[in-house]
């Protein structure tokens, strides 16, 4: 067909390299990431048939070759059955292998053909820096792959999961994670996997310029555990704890400590819950204001100090005691889930 006259003719496009690198990195691997159906079951209140509805949607990532797959664990909450749909459309029944609720990650697993499943090399986040290039792929709004870009915009973050537990060291970035991306990677410029896509702060709930991911160094651990137990145990004092309101009610700066599991570190070492004398006085049990030196004034506190010990390891618990304080060694549980 002629042009038209006066028409300018655009050159052929040429792509710069830095947009073709990008271009090579989606598509080497959007193969690896999988979208994922969170279904539920309804009754019809006329029928009373029994129907599976989807009640929400994600993204993953292939993990291996053996047909594990990672994702949220808030993408898979409540779910009485899964879906997981591979780049080339075909769709196969998920099962959880487990989940860590309080990291907000899940493994499930799929029967797929080991030609179907490409991992995603697994990088470290230990020596990430903040403005480097990052890469979100994923499924948002049920839509097909998706590629948003950006940069790292901090570091050692802290967001909080479904449990209300504090998650350390998150990523923060600029590329737009909208619904639908959470669970999916975030990946480097060399198409390394460095943290899972998992929320975004936001009044609308829509990407507004800060999303968030758990570091892959998180997720590895967590992932090694429940492949090979199918669940994560963690280092626990197996006490409760009074409600942070409570604390600041009564002028306290620690955690009181309300129960002590009977057969638990906690007991086993002497701590001290909250009871009621004879008269139903209440009576405070243990405060504890520090753990091997470390300030505890939170519940998170408390947490975050002990996410970073080993199940077996003694740690040595200040806590005050009426008026006096007292230092009270501790030998760590393990608590499953």
């Amino acid at each position: 067909m002629p042009a038209y006259a006066g028409a300018v003719l655009a050159p052929p496009r040429k792509l710069m390299a830095d947009e073709l690198a990008t271009v090579k990195l989606f598509n080497d691997n959007t193969a690896s990431v999988v979208y994922i159906t969170n279904l539920a079951t309804r009754k019809d209140a006329f029928t009373l048939d029994v129907m599976q509805v989807p009640q929400g949607t994600g993204s993953g990532f292939i993990w291996d070759t053996e047909g594990h797959v990672v994702t949220n664990f808030h993408v898979i909450r409540r779910a009485s059955d899964l879906r997981v749909t591979l780049s080339d459309q075909s769709v196969y029944a998920a099962t959880v292998v487990g989940a860590d609720p309080n990291k907000d990650v899940a493994v499930l697993h799929i029967d797929a053909p080991a030609n179907k499943l490409r991992p995603l090399p697994v990088g470290c986040s230990s020596d990430l820096l903040v403005g480097q290039k990052v890469f979100a792929i994923g499924n948002p709004f049920g839509l097909d792959h998706t590629l948003t870009t950006g940069v790292i915009s901090g570091l050692q973050r802290e967001i909080t999961s479904v449990t209300r537990r504090p998650i350390q060291d998150v990523i923060q970035t600029d590329a737009a994670i909208n619904p639908g991306n959470s669970g999916g990677p975030l990946l480097d410029s060399s198409g390394t996997l460095i943290g899972i896509n998992t929320a975004i702060y936001s009044p609308s709930g829509a990407s507004s310029g800060v999303g968030f991911a758990i570091p892959v160094d998180t997720v590895s651990g967590i992932v090694d555990q429940i492949i090979s137990y199918g669940q994560v145990t963690r280092p626990a004092l197996n006490l409760a704890f009074a409600p942070e309101q409570l604390v600041e009610q009564l002028g306290i700066s620690g955690v009181l400590v309300l129960e002590v599991n009977p057969s638990g570190a906690a007991a086993k070492a002497g701590l001290r819950p909250t009871s009621r004398d004879s008269f139903g006085r209440l009576l405070l049990g243990d405060i504890i204001t520090a753990i091997d030196g470390k300030p505890v004034q939170s519940g998170s506190d408390l947490y975050k100090i002990l996410d970073k010990c080993k199940v077996g390891q003694t740690v040595d618990v200040r806590v005050l005691r009426g008026d006096d304080e007292v230092s009270v060694p501790v030998t760590l549980d393990g608590l499953s889930g």
